[in-house]
């Protein structure tokens, strides 16, 4: 038995009951979101200060060297935009959250250095080793837009994602319900993401875990897959 949290009550599932598709390692592929400078960086001309994911750095880099040594692959997608700016500041329309953030946490000085392409920006906090799978190109809120994530996904056999990363309210949610739109079995790791604050994380794991799939801890989720990889065959493409 594993644990999950459905609408912040934590209750007991059975991995290999009506979950199983969920805790999957053959079919599982974790995606960990936007965990780059741009966002991390401790540096006051950080574009898009997310200071509360500075936290799981290290938590992050745990779970995915657990993971690899399970097989269970791990695809780093981050925000990237053409250095000309035209995929936002300088295009006909940019993201809605350059206007509406701020009026939360005032004004974000570096905001149009944001994810340009060749900026130290861009460059991941979090461990990226050979054998992982790197997506850029997120230009917009979910890691499946306008990426080639659900193409790689599909050509390695995919068919569940356990996401982690920054925001949980925000890139993650929306790359959730992406991925459940798209077919896939879709789990949040609630100790490895981090929200605006407390309040928004539970709000969005709790909305995760009533429409889009399974919200649980990476131990829970590793322990998981340890069980179900006792019994299956050595990972294979279909």
């Amino acid at each position: 038995m594993t644990t999950i949290s459905v609408h912040g009550t934590v209750r007991s599932a059975d991995p290999q009951g009506a979950l199983r598709d969920w805790f999957d390692p053959a079919h599982t592929a974790i995606v960990s979101i936007d965990m780059h400078q741009g966002h991390l960086s401790e540096d006051p001309d950080c574009p898009c200060p997310a200071p509360r994911g500075r936290s799981i750095v290290r938590p992050i880099d745990d779970f995915h060297r657990a993971a690899r040594a399970l097989g269970v692959p791990v695809v780093h997608v981050r925000s990237e935009l053409r250095a000309s700016g035209i995929d936002d500041v300088r295009g006909t329309s940019d993201s809605a959250w350059r206007t509406t953030f701020p009026q939360h946490v005032g004004p974000i000085p570096g905001a149009p250095d944001h994810a340009l392409a060749g900026s130290r920006w861009t460059r991941f906090v979090t461990e990226v080793e050979p054998q992982d799978e790197i997506v850029t190109g997120k230009k917009r809120l979910s890691a499946f837009y306008p990426t080639d994530l659900d193409f790689l996904l599909r050509q390695m056999g995919v068919r569940a994602v356990a996401l982690d990363g920054i925001m949980a309210d925000c890139c993650v949610l929306n790359s959730a319900f992406d991925a459940s739109n798209l077919g896939y079995r879709v789990t949040v790791l609630s100790d490895l993401v981090r929200g605006t604050d407390e309040g928004l994380e539970r709000a969005a794991l709790s909305m995760v875990s009533l429409h889009l799939g399974v919200v649980t801890e990476s131990t829970e989720m590793l322990a998981a897959w340890a069980s179900a990889a006792v019994d299956r065959p050595a990972r294979r493409i279909v």
